[in-house]
């Protein structure tokens, strides 16, 4: 059942309004259909990539067509961030959440009994209390979205159960308008997420689906073999040096440490985790949001809260849980459409954590078998020899070209048979009781005799010293790129070393043969450039430049003054523009990307004041 809007709205008063309001000329790609759908009172799953605009697909039936619009969102800092942006545009919209205070809650409970709240963000705890589903009853709440949706499904890489009621919610609130919005959702999730949300007692009416392309072409993707993660993303972010990034670190202890390595070299790093007191975590994230050229070092929860548009890079110190995770971490960057930049960096010792976290994890069995699929299917993107765009949409099933954008399109990949490689390797496994992990076998294999278990043990064996033509680097890539073509595995429960599997029984017995890539971390070394993130502001004349500067100051004093993050006022991509464009009166800056009227009105004259002083910058 769907509930239909009390009058219609035309897609010409959409379009007009998504002007208007947001100062968007145009809609993004998908998100006209994802509107007309909602606004003709169709129920929507839609999967669409971070970045590509989901929030709009809601919010803006939500201002066409009255009324109360629930949002269901998992985390306080995000509901707070979209209430602001949205605040920022001139909507009436409001949170109910556990950190908010008593005065704030009544002004909540006012503007729902007044009718005036277009938008209310709750979690799902929140929401499936008695009272709250009782106040949105009284409220008569007609769209209900729900963000983050794969968290409702078992298969979903971030499963959370208090997502499961969210089906008879809906039911209790009249099985009113619903969409469930999330960027990753594979068929099995997708079918969980209909089931569990939208099932209905005929079995009938299902929601209509729209799937965007995962692909998101702004995003140059590079991936490097660690060798030393401080020197490596030292090096990456001085290239970038000025622009907003964040280092993912899979531990609290090694954020504070790489936030400390970072600051040594001259970089403003600073560290985010949940161990830290709250008011430092706080000050952290509010300089982040505000300033320029900061670089936020954080476990991997960092970020979901937070919708910055002009994050310019992110970067893996250490290896993700899978690639659900990866996609999902990555896609912070770059959400204002413009180039960014990504650099994961991996190894063994990544592998073997993350494998361990799986199989102690308190999961069943079906459940581990998803997530050692799903993280081998990340390892593999690590150490595939193709386009690293093409290997990844491949894992969401889409067919792509190669890109030409990622690291291994733009330096090459030398390729050689690598079978006898792979043999030499196994063999050495098989014969020492595939016990033992990647260090003991490459010493081994290069026959060093300082080993005290080699000289006791192994140095009489066939395999000692059959690998001395190539380096501990090179064979440690070789045991990665087993492990990422699934000829390897690693025994967790036993004696934590390698195994070799079915597929690699076949490549030892001459069944099958294997391709390698060549490992050169020299071909691949970061160049000293700005970086692709950089190219949009190195496009503008010097003259522009120096306006942009004059413009992004005025835009860090005023979230200063109003306690803001940066982007609430204005975006990068709407300061570019400024600079490039040069608006000379108010009515000029309609024409540029995200003025809506209400922006217009607070900020217009102060950023044209600055425009103007600088006009005779470009005639000199």
């Amino acid at each position: 059942m769907t509930s239909v809007f009390p009058s219609p709205v035309s897609m010409d008063a959409a379009q007009a309004m998504l002007h208007t309001v947001f100062g968007f000329e145009r809609f993004r790609a998908g998100q006209a259909e994802i509107v007309q759908a909602l606004l003709g009172g169709e129920d929507v799953l839609a999967v669409m990539p971070t970045g590509s605009g989901k929030s709009l697909c809601y919010q803006l039936p939500a201002i066409l067509r009255g009324g109360l619009t629930v949002v269901v969102s998992p985390l306080i800092a995000l509901m707070r961030d979209q209430v602001r942006q949205l605040q920022g545009f001139g909507i009436n919209a409001a949170s109910l959440n556990s950190a908010n205070d008593e005065a704030e809650n009544q002004r909540v409970y006012r503007d729902l009994r007044e009718g005036s709240l277009r938008l209310l963000y709750v979690a799902p705890e929140r929401l499936v209390r008695p009272d709250t589903v009782t106040l949105l009853k009284r409220s008569n709440a007609g769209l209900l979205a729900i963000d983050e949706a794969h968290c409702v499904s078992q298969w979903g890489h971030d499963f959370r159960p208090e997502y499961l009621a969210l089906g008879n919610i809906r039911a209790e609130l009249g099985d009113i308008t619903t969409i469930a919005l999330t960027a990753t959702a594979d068929a099995p999730t997708r079918a969980d997420i209909v089931q569990k949300l939208f099932a209905s007692p005929d079995g009938k009416g299902g929601p209509r689906e729209f799937i965007r392309s995962f692909d998101r072409p702004n995003l140059h993707l590079m991936m490097q073999p660690k060798a030393s993660a401080r020197k490596q993303i030292g090096d990456f972010i001085a290239a970038r040096r000025g622009l907003n990034g964040i280092v993912y670190c899979s531990s609290r202890k090694r954020t504070e440490e790489l936030a400390a390595g970072l600051v040594a070299m001259g970089h403003n790093a600073l560290p985010y985790h949940a161990g830290m007191e709250q008011r430092l975590r706080d000050a952290n994230q509010d300089t982040f949001l505000r300033d320029d050229g900061v670089v936020m070092v954080a476990t991997v929860a960092f970020g979901m809260g937070i919708d910055k548009p002009d994050v310019r890079y992110v970067c893996h110190a250490d290896l993700p849980r899978n690639v659900e995770a990866y996609y999902q971490e990555i896609g912070r960057a770059g959400r204002d459409g413009l180039p960014a930049e990504t650099l994961t960096l991996y190894g063994l010792d990544d592998m073997r954590l993350r494998r361990m976290q799986i199989e102690e994890g308190d999961t069943p069995p079906e459940r581990k078998r998803i997530e050692r699929q799903r993280f081998n299917a990340l390892v593999a993107l690590c150490e595939s020899p193709r386009c690293r765009r093409q290997t990844l949409l491949a894992y969401f099933g889409e067919a792509s070209e190669p890109c030409g954008h990622c690291d291994l399109c733009q330096d090459g990949v030398a390729r050689f048979d690598g079978t006898v490689e792979a043999q030499k390797a196994m063999s050495a496994m098989m014969r020492t009781g595939q016990r033992y992990g990647t260090e003991h076998l490459v010493q081994l294999l290069l026959g060093n005799t300082t080993d005290a278990i080699l000289r006791s043990e192994h140095d009489k064996l066939p395999t000692f010293g059959v690998g001395k033509d190539r380096d501990a680097n090179a064979w440690r890539s070789i045991f990665r790129q087993l492990y990422g073509g699934g000829l390897i595995d690693l025994d967790i429960a036993g004696h934590g070393g390698w195994f070799i599997t079915d597929a690699g029984r076949a490549v030892l017995r001459g069944q099958q043969t294997v391709e390698m890539r060549v490992e050169s971390l020299s071909a691949r070394r970061e160049k000293s450039r700005r970086g692709a993130s950089g190219m949009a502001e190195a496009a503008l004349e010097p003259a522009d430049q120096r306006l942009l500067a004059a413009l992004k100051d005025l835009r860090r004093q005023l979230a200063t003054e109003l306690q803001q993050p940066a982007y609430v006022i204005f975006s990068d991509r709407t300061l570019l523009e400024l600079a490039a464009k040069r608006p000379t009166s108010l009515y000029r800056l309609t024409d540029i990307h995200g003025i809506g009227q209400a922006k217009l009105e607070r900020f217009g004259q102060v950023f044209l004041d600055v425009v103007l002083a600088h006009q005779d910058d470009r005639a000199a």
